[in-house]
């Protein structure tokens, strides 16, 4: 499993991935994201599903981009390459995949902006190579385990928050999903793209960096639960000591 988020802002993208990788009673640490950044050209590319099929997208894309870096002008062109790449996979491996049980499973997700894109961009890819923007309306996006850490998004994030703001709620979405599942842990990698800079920042953060955040977090939650208004719920309560 895997826990992958992308937040479009009005200033800018924020990603994160946790770097857990299970392969049956097996579990390892690795990176999820990959950046390719140039000279008014910054992107990133997150996955979901099977490694090796994700292995294999981004090294055909590489070597694209090694050839039409200069074709992709903007963020969309170079996802309909990279989607390309992802129908190019499909079409070599899904008889081999077929054959052994396993299904063809490769979520993205890709932000960036590349010189002549008006704004930052982020998109959803699925693994027939098809994709949709996310925008304003819904302001991110989770691929893997994703129901978990939904509810904090919806709740707490605007697409006009501050990016320190979203960052805070994107990890705790992360933080909820890790207590839920073992199969999504520490460390995380941080990807934030602020607008118009054409730069790619990224940042690590292991378990211990945030331990005091997570204790805060769970101990709030906890004592808030008792501030809630209930007098309806005392009322049956007592109704029934009664």
């Amino acid at each position: 499993m895997t826990f992958c988020l992308g937040i479009k802002l009005q200033k800018g993208i924020i990603a994160i991935s946790d770097t857990r990788v299970t392969s049956g009673r097996e579990c390892t640490s690795s990176r999820k994201v990959t950046v390719f950044e140039r000279q008014n050209h910054s992107m990133f590319i997150m996955t979901s599903g099977l490694r090796s099929l994700r292995d294999k997208a981004i090294t055909y894309f590489d070597e694209t981009l090694k050839q039409e870096d200069e074709s992709f002008d903007k963020l969309y062109k170079a996802i309909n390459s990279f989607s390309k790449q992802i129908r190019r996979v499909y079409e070599e491996d899904k008889q081999y995949l077929e054959e052994s049980g396993i299904g063809f499973d490769i979520h993205c997700i890709v932000g960036g902006q590349l010189q002549n894109d008006e704004e930052h961009k982020l998109y959803m890819i699925y693994p027939q190579g098809n994709w949709i923007e996310v925008t304003e309306g819904t302001p991110y996006q989770i691929i893997g385990a994703s129901g978990y850490g939904k509810p904090v998004l919806d709740r707490t994030l605007k697409y006009h928050d501050s990016i320190l703001h979203a960052l805070k709620v994107g990890i705790l979405a992360f933080d909820s999903t890790r207590i839920s599942t073992t199969d999504v842990d520490f460390p995380i990698d941080i990807i934030i793209c602020a607008k118009d800079t054409y730069k790619i920042n990224e940042f690590r953060i292991n378990k211990d960096d945030l331990k005091e955040f997570s204790k805060w977090w769970q101990e709030t939650l906890r004592n808030s639960v008792n501030e809630i208004p209930s007098v309806e719920l005392d009322r049956i309560i007592n109704n029934l000591v009664c």
